[in-house]
């Protein structure tokens, strides 16, 4: 039995609806350098044809974290450069994630009913929405991969298998890790040869990234969030039991399993055995943002944990006149652990000062190298160079190459500070840069030699004046 039209219209329209929340966000001034602004500049270089090389993070976009599929959004941005090609592009995938979840639960021999309660626990897992609101990230786009890809295993189709496999590695590194997950499901169920397959795809995979193409991108150096998020574990047995967070941890495991737990049997532990690679190096990591459900860390466990529920009480013929429980459940905790609340208040803190904002970035011409606030960077990071200026930024201005900032000390966003917007709009003051300030607080100032920027940024041949 195929997915019924109602699915595919129900998917689609929350697709469209997650995409109104995320564009919202966006145009509210709440999204970030990290990760928006990130991908959208490495994007717009891939369109323009230009070495994709972050100017916040000096990176290629391959040596982040291996996203090769980013390369593919290139050709939209040669349609219409615009960042909501990866705003639409993320909700449409997660929520279209339902119909091979759909196919999972019909695989599994679970009622029609059923079927439909496995999508809306999909759909109501509260990191689920929360990813959609933070920012945009490309394993957002394969999570439909990931559960085809479950189904291509259980149907015991291998090629299909092994091609969603390599494209859900397009994505990100990090997702070696749910391939582990995978292989350890598979050997419990003793199919030793598709252990062994999706086993060795990612331990063959994470040493061509760390190996070779990491340190051949980024100057002999391996990944960059590796040595940031786990550094803290060089030490012996008893150090990391020490650094561990352990109330943080019980409390993250307590809420992601919240949602899906009543559902989970003894059937669905093998199931549950492709998220432990995964809960391990979230627990292990440096940074509480990895134990949270409001980043996309967690994203691929919200999966695993429907899956679960279907290898488990939709499996075993729940009774039909107890469904609604779980699915009422499943609402009150994502009313409980989503943020749709965030748009009656935190979303709408920036909103007056919303015309002065955008008036000033119409100021900004588009070859202009920026240095502006963390959530202005989305806005305008379609150029050669754009950053915002952390909290550890020292450097004089002078010894520097932009020629626009467009700060706000007042309301310095996140990673920066208002003593260093400060200074840095002191210090184009006492350059005789030409600034102009808002009543919000908004400080634009503009480089008063505009010909030595252009040349020193290769545009010197464009004829519209510096700045428009």
């Amino acid at each position: 039995m195929k997915p019924p039209r109602q699915l595919w219209g129900l998917a689609v329209g929350l697709g469209l609806i997650g995409w109104g929340c995320s564009a919202l966000r966006h145009a509210l001034l709440h999204s970030n350098a990290y990760d928006l602004g990130l991908f959208d500049q490495w994007v717009w270089l891939i369109s323009q044809g230009l070495p994709p090389i972050s100017s916040m993070e000096h990176v290629h976009v391959l040596a982040d974290h291996g996203a090769w599929l980013l390369y593919g959004t290139g050709l939209l941005y040669e349609l219409i450069p615009s960042v909501q090609w990866l705003l639409a592009a993320q909700a449409l995938a997660l929520s279209l994630t339902a119909i091979p979840i759909w196919w999972l639960a019909q695989q599994a021999g679970v009622s029609r009913h059923g079927c439909w309660l496995a999508c809306g626990l999909w759909w109501l897992q509260p990191v689920v929405f929360n990813t959609l609101l933070f920012d945009v990230h490309p394993e957002t786009w394969v999570m439909p991969a990931f559960a085809w890809a479950l189904w291509a295993e259980r149907a015991q189709r291998p090629r299909l298998w092994l091609a969603l496999l390599l494209v859900m590695l397009g994505a990100r590194d990090g997702l070696v890790l749910v391939l582990g997950g995978m292989g350890l499901d598979l050997a419990w169920r003793q199919r030793w040869r598709w252990s062994a397959a999706v086993s060795g795809l990612a331990a063959g995979w994470l040493l061509l990234l760390s190996r070779w193409l990491y340190p051949w991108l980024r100057d002999g150096e391996g990944p960059k969030a590796a040595a940031r998020m786990f550094s803290h574990l060089s030490g012996g047995p008893m150090q990391i039991l020490q650094s561990l967070d352990w109330s943080g941890g019980l409390q993250y495991l307590g809420l992601l399993c919240l949602p899906c737990i009543w559902l989970w049997r003894r059937r669905s532990l093998p199931t549950l055995l492709i998220a432990l690679p995964l809960v391990l190096v979230n627990l292990l990591s440096a940074s509480a943002s990895y134990r949270t459900l409001v980043h996309h860390y967690s994203l691929p466990l919200a999966l695993v944990a429907v899956l679960a529920a279907i290898d488990g009480g939709l499996a075993a013929g729940r009774p039909r006149h107890r469904l609604p429980r779980s699915l009422i459940w499943a609402t009150a905790c994502w009313l409980a652990l989503a943020k749709p609340w965030f748009f009656t208040g935190p979303y709408l803190q920036r909103l007056p000062h919303l015309p002065s904002t955008q008036e000033a970035m119409a100021e900004v011409h588009p070859n202009a190298a920026v240095l502006t606030t963390s959530y202005l960077v989305p806005h305008l990071s379609q150029r050669r160079r754009i950053a915002f200026p952390k909290a550890s930024f020292n450097r004089e201005l002078s010894d520097q190459d932009w020629t626009v900032l467009l700060l706000n000390p007042t309301d310095p966003g996140w990673g920066s500070t208002r003593k260093v917007q400060r200074r840095l709009i002191d210090q184009a003051e006492r350059d005789d840069w030409h600034c102009r300030d808002w009543p919000s607080g908004l400080t634009l100032c503009r480089s008063s030699e505009p010909e030595h920027a252009e040349r020193l940024h290769g545009l010197a041949s464009d004829p519209r004046p510096p700045f428009s």
